[in-house]
């Protein structure tokens, strides 16, 4: 499946407006406790790269959730718009925010480990333990 490329979507209040060039199909849900907490449930997000611009950025906050993320929401309206890696501004963007769904599929799951008892998915997807992420991702760096 190859990715979408130029989707377009906006916050609640329409305050904010983004534009990502390169969005990944591959919808994971991250159940990590800050992201159940920032989210009141599992955060499903497709990755958009670095290449992501917004319209309306005075109406954006940031907070730095951990030494190597931050995440945006609206002022106005406190739609999440991103959780964003520091070091290479990749982004992860909630996949509400983008009104096409059409072509997107729930592929994975991080830190299953964290996961609260009290749901599960029916979706066959590749799950992984937070150590088994960073891991990854330390792997990637290499």
């Amino acid at each position: 499946m190859a990715d979408v490329t130029e989707v377009q979507g906006t916050c609640l209040c329409s305050a904010v407006r983004v534009t990502a060039k390169a969005l990944n199909p591959k919808v994971g849900a991250c159940h990590c406790k800050t992201c159940r907490t920032w989210t009141g449930g599992p955060f499903f997000a497709a990755d958009c790269g670095a290449d992501v611009t917004f319209e309306g950025e005075e109406n954006i906050a940031v907070f730095s959730s951990s030494d190597w993320a931050e995440r945006g929401f609206c002022r106005t309206c406190g739609t999440h718009l991103f959780y964003r890696l520091k070091e290479g501004q990749q982004h992860f963007m909630p996949v509400g925010l983008f009104a096409d769904g059409e072509a997107l599929v729930f592929d994975h799951q991080v830190f299953i480990d964290e996961k609260p008892g009290f749901y599960h998915f029916a979706n066959e997807t590749h799950n992984m333990t937070g150590e088994e992420l960073f891991a990854q991702f330390s792997a990637a760096q290499s």
